[in-house]
């Protein structure tokens, strides 16, 4: 299993961080250990000052492939759920400095939050997906899919060029605008079409 995850797919979260707005996906890679499941609360990480919370759209892969077409790519994927893409901003900012890759910023241990799963059928509707995450009981994050520069099925045939995908492998979508500080103690909610799939504390 892999976590593979998209960066700067909203135009204004791109813009909040001073990024620019990518031409094509973004792909970064998370390793397993990075993944922290239900019902786990996330221990602040000793190396960082300034851990960000990004809330995602997360699909879970279902079928083996490698270059898949566009109009093929909704075969691949049948559940999907919230994460945070956990960032030690303050790495991150130094490691960018320096033309330097963001792993130590991006894959640390316990980095990949996810909520429990949700059929895609079972969404209102597939196209536009809602979803928000609250900060101590505050929305802090409020994201639909159809802002997207680049929606699911792009992603995986954009990925399939490089990367076969397998069965079980995670896919984080990408962040909307309103990504922040978080900090011990912080209670940490996120909602799909207003059905809370994930919740978890810093510690």
């Amino acid at each position: 299993m892999k976590i593979i995850c998209v960066g700067r797919n909203y135009a204004d979260h791109a813009k909040e961080l001073g990024n620019q707005v990518p031409e094509e996906p973004v792909i970064f890679l998370k390793p397993k250990n990075a993944l922290l499941t239900p019902g786990n609360n996330l221990f602040y990480p000793a190396f960082t000052n300034e851990l960000h919370y990004e809330c995602e759209l997360v699909v879970k892969i279902c079928k083996n492939g490698k270059f898949i077409p566009v109009y093929r790519a909704k075969n691949y994927y049948d559940e999907v759920t919230l994460g945070i893409d956990f960032t030690a901003r303050d790495i991150q900012d130094k490691l960018k400095k320096k033309g330097l890759p963001w792993e130590k910023a991006k894959a640390f241990d316990s980095s990949a939050a996810i909520g429990n799963f949700v059929p895609f059928e079972s969404l209102p509707n597939p196209r536009d997906i809602h979803f928000h995450l609250l900060k101590n009981g505050a929305m802090v994050q409020d994201g639909h899919t159809r802002d997207m520069l680049f929606s699911i099925d792009t992603i995986i045939a954009d990925v399939t060029q490089y990367i076969s995908l397998n069965i079980g492998d995670l896919i984080f979508t990408g962040t909307p605008p309103g990504v922040g500080e978080c900090v011990i103690t912080d209670h940490l909610q996120g909602y799909l079409e207003g059905e809370k799939l994930l919740d978890l504390k810093i510690e």
